[in-house]
């Protein structure tokens, strides 16, 4: 099958066409955490599509060289300025962290000193490949044989210099009179494709994308810093230009052009990467190394919204994957949530619909199961999900619909009666057949392999308390057929339902 996807910069869909097309290769850059805390579904929303993606293209015949950034130093709390502005989010870190020591409220992270940036960063950064296997991200899985795939800016200086001197060399690139390393936006016609923006609303720092503070040092107010001499950061480095720190922008570009080459297929990131981040990304790059392009294709995520409104602590709707999973929560339940809405529409994350995702897989594992029992009986034909999988690949491949992907999946799975022994019988094949197409189709959405079973907490008694309150209408409304199902799929989670003269009752059983 063909791939057609949205690209940011032409904003267009496209036929997907890898530069290396005779020999099926894939250089995918995806734009990872800054670990200076846990990793949020918002952060895990667009880690989780770009996974997505890179299936899709691995299902269709495609070999995928992957990378993605764990930045651990120069990523700035202001990141809408182009010239970055705020703190460093690592000294951000060892400020909360010192102040949690004081306070004597430091909890499971308690072991790190807040004055060792490398080991917060360290932290983090494991959390992060807990939190990324438990999702089932294969780019986290590539890492357990090589961390080459996740590298960390710390660990590419001296790429970073070089790409810097590369561009004052080439004129596009200026040492200001701070001493900061600046771009030259105006040496650079393009910049502003990717985004819209123009120099001129830059200039007048529309939106406050621009440092105004900087402008009269500047040749542009957009002007982005390269390198910034601090002798007081906290992670800083000796260079040409004095000991300091590199720029956000930089160091995904240096990254990139060291592990895959200075062309590559596929950028990935949120929405909010767009301006300044990958804007600036594509400035540098082309203009260091000559060529027209820097990435092919650029694919972002739409924004994550929690029960309608933007994530915040303060109003108690803000989630990691470690507090969901405290809410009872399964890794598989929340991968399916995060990648079940179009990557280019915002998603509204609820509890219900967590819950609704939770049932949905224990209805695919019911059937999972069902056919591993009965994989030797022979079927007339093609079955229900081996037709769905072309379907669920047509979906795939029209711009990653999962919706229209899990609807298809969906519909072949509701045509299985599973507690039932199975009758249809032929030549056309087996139910090993349908299992295949099955686990062909899981190779995309990547949750049948995931914990999915729900732990006794909050949520996994509010799930079953909702299936029992489902079942009593349909028991009400004479549909005994759904009551029966939503009787088997609590068992399959391990419930068991007594129904008495007081009412309906339930316990959870031994599997």
């Amino acid at each position: 099958m063909q791939l057609s996807l949205y690209n940011s910069l032409t904003r267009t869909t496209e036929r997907f066409q890898a530069i290396d097309e005779a020999g099926q290769t894939v250089t995918f850059y995806a734009c990872g955490p800054t670990v200076y805390d846990y990793a949020h579904i918002g952060n895990f929303r667009a880690f989780l599509n770009a996974d997505v993606l890179r299936r899709t293209l691995e299902s269709i015949g495609y070999t995928v060289n992957q990378v993605m950034n764990i930045t651990d130093v120069g990523h700035m709390t202001e990141d809408n300025l182009a010239d970055g502005g705020g703190e460093d989010k690592m000294q951000v870190a060892a400020n909360r962290l010192t102040e949690a020591k004081k306070a004597g409220t430091l909890p499971e992270d308690s072991e790190i000193d807040p004055n060792d940036p490398y080991a917060v960063a360290s932290f983090y950064a494991d959390a992060f490949l807990e939190d990324g296997e438990m999702l089932g991200m294969r780019i986290v899985e590539d890492a357990k044989q090589s961390m080459d795939c996740m590298p960390r800016p710390t660990a590419y200086i001296e790429q970073m210099i070089a790409l810097i001197g590369q561009l004052i060399e080439n004129t596009h690139a200026y040492v200001a009179t701070d001493g900061v390393v600046y771009f030259d936006v105006m040496s650079y016609p393009e910049y502003g494709k990717l985004s819209g923006n123009t120099l001129d609303s830059l200039r007048s720092g529309e939106g406050g994308r621009v440092d105004m503070e900087t402008q009269s040092i500047k040749k542009h107010p957009a002007d982005f810093m390269l390198w910034k001499p601090d002798a007081k950061h906290l992670m800083r480095w000796a260079s040409p230009w004095g000991e300091g720190y590199p720029g956000w922008h930089l160091e995904c570009s240096a990254m990139a052009c060291a592990l895959l080459g200075d062309v590559i297929d596929i950028h990935s990131g949120g929405e909010d990467n767009i301006f300044p981040h990958h804007e600036c990304e594509i400035a540098q790059s082309c203009c260091a190394t000559g060529n027209t392009s820097f990435a092919h294709y650029w694919f972002h995520t739409r924004f994550l919204l929690v029960d309608g409104g933007k994530m915040s602590k303060s109003k108690g709707n803000f989630f990691t994957l470690r507090s969901l999973i405290e809410k009872g929560a399964t890794p598989a339940a929340v991968r399916l949530e995060l990648i079940k809405t179009h990557y280019r529409s915002n998603a509204n994350f609820t509890m219900q619909g967590l819950k609704d995702a939770q049932r949905q897989i224990e209805r695919w594992h019911r059937l999972k199961r069902w056919l591993e029992q009965h994989r030797e009986h022979a079927i007339d034909a093609r079955g229900p999900l081996s037709q769905a999988k072309d379907k669920f690949m047509e979906a795939m491949c029209d711009d990653l619909n999962v919706a229209g992907a899990i609807g298809a999946l969906s519909e072949a799975v509701s045509a299985y009666a599973v507690e039932q022994e199975p009758t249809v019988t032929g030549e056309g094949g087996t139910l090993q057949d349908e299992l295949d197409a099955l686990h062909a189709m899981d190779e995309v959405l990547g949750v049948l392999n995931l914990q999915h079973e729900a732990s006794t907490t909050t949520l996994a008694v509010e799930t079953i308390e909702a299936m029992l309150e489902e079942r009593i209408t349909a028991r009400d409304n004479k549909d005994w057929s759904r009551a029966d199902d939503i009787r088997d799929e609590l068992l399959e989670m391990g419930i068991e339902i007594k129904d008495g003269p007081e009412g309906t009752s339930w316990t959870r059983v031994v599997q």
